[in-house]
């Protein structure tokens, strides 16, 4: 199977924002402990832009925290998504490599899941116009850790069904040497286990949300996971799937 490019595998979220939002894991409390920690900072009163903010789901978290957020969003779908849930934040659409954003106008820019969606040739100097003097940037993203037996084999499952290893090149994505080949923000990396229990049909949906899976055919995506139900009951006999994850962060504080 010849993989898709990025740009058909990115747009393929739009048409599976309600689905991508009810069923797509969130984040732990600890991450953003990491994020103020490595940015040397608080979220409460920090002016933030979530870049690539999807449905929300950091987006609220860090309003939680008491930032003052802003959302950058490209896609239609999930713009549309967002305003329906986190009607009191504001949106603008855009994306990472040409933010609708003044210059030196956030302390902290977050990309959930997004990073890699971006041209670092691009993106990097556009995050460094739009931060303040002393302002962070942080990078992360919900991923499989192979350790874990099931896991493992789910993901060894996905790579034969498309015929290349999508874990591994997630986790390629996730290295500071990929997300800034040039090496002009001194990522610094830290990495969060967590995990959450959810039904087998949320674990489905969840796993049938990642853009491979929204771009396969109707035939090839029923198929799947119609085995995949029975591969994971063989694990979870009850039905409640134990998802495991590592969420692996970037973050980088630009010079006072």
């Amino acid at each position: 199977m010849t993989a898709p490019g990025p740009t058909a595998r990115a747009r393929s979220f739009n048409t599976a924002a309600a689905q991508y939002a009810a069923n797509r894991p969130s984040y732990p409390p600890a991450l953003l402990d990491a994020v103020e920690e490595l940015a040397g900072r608080s979220l409460r009163g920090a002016r933030v832009a979530d870049i690539g903010a999807g449905t929300g789901m950091a987006t609220g978290l860090l309003r939680a925290r008491g930032s003052d957020v802003i959302a950058v969003e490209p896609g239609s779908g999930m713009a549309a998504e967002f305003r329906r849930t986190h009607p009191g934040v504001p949106l603008v659409r855009g994306d990472g490599n040409r933010l609708p954003l003044a210059s030196a106008s956030v302390d902290l820019l977050t990309y959930a899941q997004s990073w890699h969606w971006t041209d670092p040739a691009r993106s990097i100097p556009e995050a460094l116009r739009v931060l303040r003097p002393g302002g962070a940037i942080a990078l992360w993203w919900n991923t499989s850790p192979a350790d874990v037996p099931w896991i493992a084999e789910a993901g060894a499952r996905q790579a034969a069904h498309f015929g290349i290893d999508i874990e591994a090149d997630k986790k390629l994505d996730t290295h500071a040497d990929a997300a800034d080949p040039e090496g002009r923000l001194g990522l610094v990396p830290r990495t969060l286990r967590w995990s959450r229990r959810v039904p087998l049909d949320t674990h489905l949906a969840n796993l049938g949300s990642h853009s491979m899976f929204l771009i396969d055919s109707e035939e090839r995506r029923t198929a799947y996971f119609a085995e995949e139900r029975e591969h994971v009951l063989k694990v979870f006999p009850d039905g409640i799937v134990e998802e495991t994850y590592d969420v692996d962060l970037l973050v980088a504080r630009t010079g006072a």
